[in-house]
């Protein structure tokens, strides 16, 4: 906006401030794509990424920037689908805008774009681009809070998407 005050910008991020409120913005992207996707024998898409900032494996549900590559113009459902395939390996026959909510509204200007995959099917091996090494897990739907539990007892951070996914999916409002 006009009237943000710019106080560092780096390669991937920018600090602003706003009438007297800092906050951070990405420079690469203009938006994030979540991606809700489930395969035809009730399991849920999972990865698991080691993450800097927070020094520990994360899991997460697939996601990823949109516009990071040569298009600064790609569409939501394009950024999607790439992701998907980039990270896990599957291609979605039907995706669907869900909802779209702030990461983290105090801290950041960026949008995330929670996205339904349905109709999966694997086409590659995933695993994530040459920056990343991604581990894809399908966990089936009765299973996952059994699967989850294990995995925070293991020292591994569950991204809270995770549990949106999973109450989204539970209630009825995807898919």
């Amino acid at each position: 906006m006009k009237n943000d005050t710019l106080h560092f910008r780096g390669r991937y991020l920018s600090m602003l401030e706003r009438d007297g409120w800092e906050f951070v913005s990405r420079c690469n992207a203009s938006n994030v794509v979540a991606l809700v996707a489930v395969t035809s024998e009730d399991e849920i898409v999972l990865v698991e990424q080691f993450r800097k900032p927070v020094a520990s494996f994360v899991i997460e549900i697939p996601a990823g920037l949109v516009g990071d590559n040569d298009d600064p113009n790609e569409s939501i459902l394009v950024a999607a689908a790439r992701e998907l395939q980039e990270e896990t390996g599957f291609s979605a026959a039907h995706m669907e805008l869900l909802m779209q909510c702030p990461s983290s509204a105090g801290m950041s200007d960026e949008i995330i774009s929670f996205i339904v995959a349905e109709g999966l099917t694997r086409t590659g091996p995933g695993g994530g681009d040459d920056s990343e090494n991604i581990i894809t897990h399908t966990i089936p739907l009765d299973a996952v809070d059994d699967w989850l539990t294990e995995q925070r007892n293991a020292g591994k951070m569950l991204d809270p998407k995770v549990y949106s996914a999973l109450h989204w999916l539970q209630s009825g409002i995807a898919l």
